[in-house]
């Protein structure tokens, strides 16, 4: 039996509670067929959502001090003639290393990290896995997924502006130095949306999540994250000291050459010339003294640099505190079947109540416009 339409709902200043409660159980079958009818597809949205696995890892890196990691080394330098100023140092500023995770070079580092996963016999890249082909859940393919299969159908819109993109990376090499392919675009994707960065800024914790639909793979891309995210830290932050201490290293081993050579030099004429008292003798043998001093000072300066210099890269380097280390994750983190299936119920109701009560101002609009 087919569901009356009620009469419109009067518009007054006061609503009709009555009225409308009268409108609504009147309509109650369509409301039913509505619920029923998202039900449906909240529950087969429900089973054919895949599990997904959270790892996690929480760390605290510190900062450069020079006090507190050099101790008293800094007092016996200052009677070696070392001047160690530790009173300033470039530091990396937490608020970038989100950024650090999302830059090209370290995702592509990223996808290069072996996973094992249950289909495969062997580990496999990240990359591999992702850019072969995968196993489709039909079921949610032809649901959900089905408008997106018909957009990506030959000669829509969709695949017409995908052509032109791709017909965009034809750049030169001057433009774009890093020029990726379409797979390592598609697999750089997914993998931005599988591995995020937090920075607590008033604690100073930094936590790295990775998200696989496997625990182990999880647990395995998220600990390659981290230490690869360590590396780039360091990197970053002993980049001017290590290129100071190896522009100090060279000129130290080209001094050494002329000093070894002077020392030679005047050590063989004392040798050769034991016994003379000439003038022209002892003028060289002057000349040569001056020579090896000179060379000796710029020596000695500059091993006094070089180890200063080496202490500087030790005091930039940052120390990383793991607070929550990186464990296999062994309760799924999604999909929450009930409260997915809650919230199609929650709609399918809402949109027959609406149903409902469109039908008492639509009609009465219809009949006006065939009048």
């Amino acid at each position: 039996m087919a569901d009356q339409i009620p009469p419109p709902v009067p518009i007054d200043d006061e609503i009709d509670l009555l009225a409308l409660a009268k409108t609504l159980w009147l309509g109650r079958r369509t409301v039913l067929k509505t619920i029923l009818i998202c039900g449906v597809i909240g529950l087969i949205v429900a089973l054919a959502s895949p599990k997904e696995f959270v790892a996690t890892t929480i760390m605290v890196p510190s900062g450069s001090d020079g006090s507190s990691k050099l101790g008293g080394l800094g007092g016996l330098a200052a009677m070696a003639g070392i001047n160690l100023n530790t009173t300033s140092s470039s530091d990396l500023s937490p608020t970038v290393y989100p950024q650090i995770v999302a830059s090209l070079p370290y995702q592509l580092e990223l996808m290069k990290t072996p996973l094992n996963f249950s289909d495969r016999k062997e580990p496999v890249t990240f990359y591999d896995y992702y850019s072969g082909p995968q196993k489709e859940n039909l079921l949610l393919k032809y649901t959900i997924g089905l408008p997106g299969i018909i957009l990506s159908l030959p000669g829509t819109i969709l695949t017409a502006i995908r052509g032109k993109e791709q017909e965009k990376t034809g750049l030169s090499e001057q433009m774009k130095p890093i020029e990726l392919t379409n797979k390592q675009r598609d697999v750089r994707l997914v993998l931005a949306g599988l591995i995020a960065l937090s920075v607590n800024p008033k604690e100073g914790t930094l936590t790295l999540t990775s998200t696989m639909k496997e625990p182990k793979a999880a647990a395995q891309l998220c600990q390659r994250a981290q230490e690869l995210l360590q590396q780039y830290i360091t990197e970053f932050k002993i980049k001017k000291a290590k290129v100071n201490l190896d522009f100090i290293q060279q000129r130290f081993d080209e001094t050494t050459k002329k000093f070894e050579t002077a020392q030679e030099k005047l050590a063989s004429f004392r040798d050769r010339n034991k016994s003379v008292t000439l003038a022209t003798a002892r003028t060289d043998e002057e000349r040569l003294t001056s020579q090896y001093n000179l060379i000796y000072s710029i020596y000695s300066e500059l091993a006094k640099q070089l180890e200063q210099a080496k202490i500087q890269v030790k005091q930039d380097t940052p120390v990383f505190t793991i607070i929550e280390p990186v464990s296999v994750p062994t309760k799924k983190s999604k999909p929450n079947r009930p409260m997915i299936l809650f919230i199609w119920l929650f709609l399918g109701g809402v949109v027959g109540i609406g149903i409902v009560f469109g039908k008492g101002f639509i009609e009465p609009l219809k009949n006006k416009w065939i009048e």
